[in-house]
């Protein structure tokens, strides 16, 4: 999608995709693991993101690819490339 407004190859749109989907939770999760006590409330946000940047990314693997950013001359596949 927005690969395409910006008139980009698909490798630079799916990484574009990528970034733009992801937020860095796992780079904060030891920070906030280390924070000391009665910030546990910080961990208990963090830790369910990560979990689901998780699942979410393992899904863009295969979406991405296959279906939202293909390379020109291939077909949709909803299982991926």
């Amino acid at each position: 999608m927005r690969g395409q407004i910006f008139r980009l190859p698909a490798e630079s749109g799916r990484t574009l995709a990528f970034s733009f989907a992801t937020r860095n939770s796992f780079v904060v999760l030891p920070l906030v693991l280390a924070l000391p006590a009665g910030w546990e409330l910080a961990a208990l946000v963090v830790v369910p993101q990560s979990l689901v940047e998780l699942l979410a990314m393992s899904l863009f693997v295969r979406w991405v690819p296959g279906w939202l950013i293909r390379s020109p001359g291939t077909t949709p596949s909803v299982h991926g490339p």
